[in-house]
């Protein structure tokens, strides 16, 4: 049986999280199957809390080079991936974008030939880069009588479509614009990527996972015949409530007392969204204070390996102040662990500010932006 301190102290040492690693940019995004993405700059914070000297060009280039994109994949929400594990995942996922459609759209494309929409639509963001919001407006000269909204994804579920850079640059503003991953890539997509590896990718980066936490993770359904079938090359184990955890044999299994040092995660972390039980990370009643009711994923603390907290950098003219929100009270010990790494994430974040400063907010003036 793995107690929730025993599946913490793994996840954090196969999330790079127990101690920085000395280790391309590229292979740290294909170890951990790419990053929730939603905004531009978590991804930087995660990789500079997962790896020693990583700089905001490490990755930046890897986008501006096509060797990372922006492309929605698991669960339909943007990532940042490798250029060849976009061409891998796409395909797998896409029951999850059909699904999605017809939940969100599907009354409003009742009749339509998605296959026309979806060819217009290809040929409109490969002339071009487009917003979704213009594609849209484009799509409805076509089909008068059609949302714009709709006619928008319609193609974003059909056609694999990479937000281009400038849009994932560091600081840089920009609205998402689309075109096809073929266009900007150069290549097919994989004709016969296997599910099977996947869900081993997984393991190793988030095991030991019951078949339920798989399908939260990919949004992914009927995952109990592909975990069947690999069953014999899997490990298996017991959660205290007795369900089933599956692993990749060999994978890190530190015991539950490894020191675990403090770190800051960025908005939407994939560690926080990986799972259907969240409790090896984020305790039940700190939830709602993490994720918020309109999709936001907060940016937390770990102390001790666990979710104790949120943070944000607040900028006023050249000072950057590093506001700590603390769940609980923190002990001493813990506060300066979490303000020496607080500093070197200012210096990292705000190199410009002239001024950088910690400040800690009591739990009980904790605010709810």
């Amino acid at each position: 049986m793995l107690g929730a301190r025993a599946l913490n102290r793994a996840l954090l040492a196969r999330q790079l999280l127990l101690q920085r690693a000395d280790i391309p940019v590229a292979d740290v995004l294909e170890h951990l199957v790419g990053m929730q993405a939603q905004a531009p700059n978590p991804p930087y914070f995660g990789l500079w809390t997962r790896l020693r000297g990583f700089r905001q060009d490490d990755l930046s280039r890897l986008l501006l080079d096509r060797r990372a994109v922006r492309i929605a994949l698991m669960r339909s929400t943007i990532h940042l991936v490798t250029a060849r594990d976009s061409l891998f995942l796409r395909p797998l996922m896409q029951s999850v974008y059909e699904r999605g459609l017809s939940g969100s759209y599907g009354r409003r494309l009742t009749g339509l030939d998605l296959e026309a929409v979806a060819a217009a639509g290809r040929i409109l963001v490969e002339e071009q880069p487009r917003t979704l919001g213009e594609l849209g407006k484009l799509l409805r000269e076509q089909w008068p009588d059609r949302d714009p909204a709709a006619l928008a994804n319609a193609v974003r579920a059909l056609v694999p479509l990479v937000q281009v850079p400038p849009r994932g640059i560091w600081g840089d503003g920009s609205q998402a614009a689309h075109t096809s991953a073929e266009a900007w890539l150069g290549q097919s997509l994989a004709t016969a990527p296997s599910l099977e590896e996947t869900i081993l990718r997984y393991l190793t980066a988030f095991g030991p996972a019951t078949v339920k936490d798989m399908q939260v993770w990919s949004g992914l359904t009927r995952l109990r015949e592909t975990i069947d079938r690999l069953r014999p090359r899997l490990s298996v184990y017991r959660s205290e409530d007795g369900s089933e955890l599956f692993d990749v044999p060999g994978a890190p299994l530190p015991g539950p007392d490894t020191p675990a040092p403090p770190r800051f995660l960025g908005e939407f972390d994939n560690i926080l969204l990986s799972y259907a039980d969240r409790t090896r990370i984020l305790a039940d009643e700190y939830r709602p204070l993490v994720c918020t009711e309109n999709g936001i994923v907060r940016a937390t603390i770990l102390v001790d390996g666990f979710v104790r907290g949120i943070w944000r950098i607040v900028r006023q003219r050249r000072t950057a102040t590093l506001v700590i929100e603390p769940f609980e009270p923190l002990t001493r010990e813990d506060c300066e662990a979490l303000a020496e790494e607080g500093r070197g994430l200012l210096d990292f974040a705000a190199a410009d500010a002239d001024v950088r400063d910690i400040q800690f907010v009591s739990p009980k003036l904790r605010s709810q932006p």
